[in-house]
């Protein structure tokens, strides 16, 4: 594991997302206000579509910036993660303001919505080298994750989730979509190859991190540092297995029962399924199986706060 380097950030490009931004208007001008007070030259630029993150990102100019800060929810982040890994050098922190829905890499991390904390982070943190992940589709397309890819039940609520639902409605919207899956629900099988070794699953989330959702615990042992994949293995099917494993998750029991098991690996190909089977990314839908799961040739150095 590579050690954590101090980085004395004083530029920062923040890249927003102001429709994630409605959710916690006063989080993000706090941070921003309490960040320039400590003297960090801080320059705004919002997106208006789609990619925009990514290629924004991407062309930063390192010699005007020493960070890139992603102010949205985890898929906006998974944007800029990508538009960094991207470019031909390390030579960008990541800093995120957290501004979505679940805001699962923000929990990661131990800062939330906290204003304190999320300021701590971009004022103090240390850029710490985190293992990303790598998904291919099966016409060679590659992207890059932090989070998490989901095949199975979630990835078809993820699926059905819009833009404009999710942003009326919050994580409402997931909690609708979920149950009216449910009830649509058909026993779907799956073929997981965990570093060469087949295994039959319901579902199956591939994991970079502890969390799922928000504050939910699916890989107890994950670490963002560790350059390993978490599988969790949905065993069983059947709409009855869908309520138990889904009641395990907000319970916080889903680790111990049985019918799921964390395997680690460093390489998993998903298939099977039914027809086109979407694939969520960091929450978000964006590939088809077969899809397969690799860790990433190189790290992002991430701002944490400090200890």
């Amino acid at each position: 594991m590579q050690p954590a380097a101090p980085l004395p950030i004083r530029r920062l490009l923040v890249i927003r997302n102001p429709t994630a931004g409605r959710r916690h208007p006063r989080v993000f001008d706090a941070v921003a206000a309490a960040v320039r007070a400590r003297g960090l030259v801080v320059d705004i630029v919002d997106t208006e579509a789609r990619g925009d993150a990514e290629r924004l990102a991407r062309d930063a100019d390192a010699g005007r910036y020493d960070a890139v800060v992603a102010a949205g929810g985890d898929g906006t982040i998974n944007e800029v993660v990508n538009g960094l890994m991207a470019r031909p050098a390390d030579d960008l922190a990541l800093g995120i303001i957290a501004l979505g829905t679940a805001n699962v890499l923000a929990r990661e991390i131990g800062v939330g919505t906290r204003i304190e904390a999320l300021t701590a982070a971009l004022v103090q943190g240390e850029a710490t080298p985190i293992m990303v992940g790598r998904l291919a589709d099966a016409a060679g397309a590659c992207s890059c994750f932090l989070l998490m890819v989901g095949a199975g039940f979630d990835a078809h609520v993820v699926a059905t989730v819009g833009t404009d639902l999710k942003r009326r409605f919050g994580k409402g919207a997931y909690v609708w979509r979920s149950l009216v899956e449910m009830i649509r629900y058909r026993d779907r099988r799956y073929r997981v190859t965990i570093d060469g070794r087949p295994y039959p699953a319901a579902s199956a989330v591939v994991s970079n991190g502890r969390f799922y959702g928000g504050p939910f615990v699916v890989a107890p042992a994950a670490d963002l540092r560790r350059p390993i994949l978490s599988v969790c293995l949905f065993e069983r099917g059947g709409r009855a297995q869908v309520v138990r494993y889904g009641a395990g998750l907000v319970t916080g029991r889903l680790p111990t029962m049985a019918g799921y098991r964390v395997i680690e690996a460093t390489e998993v190909r998903i298939a099977g399924g039914e027809g086109d089977e979407p694939v969520q990314v960091d929450g978000d839908h964006t590939a088809a199986l077969p899809v397969t799961v690799t860790v990433a040739p190189r790290r992002l150095r991430l701002l944490m706060p400090p200890a």
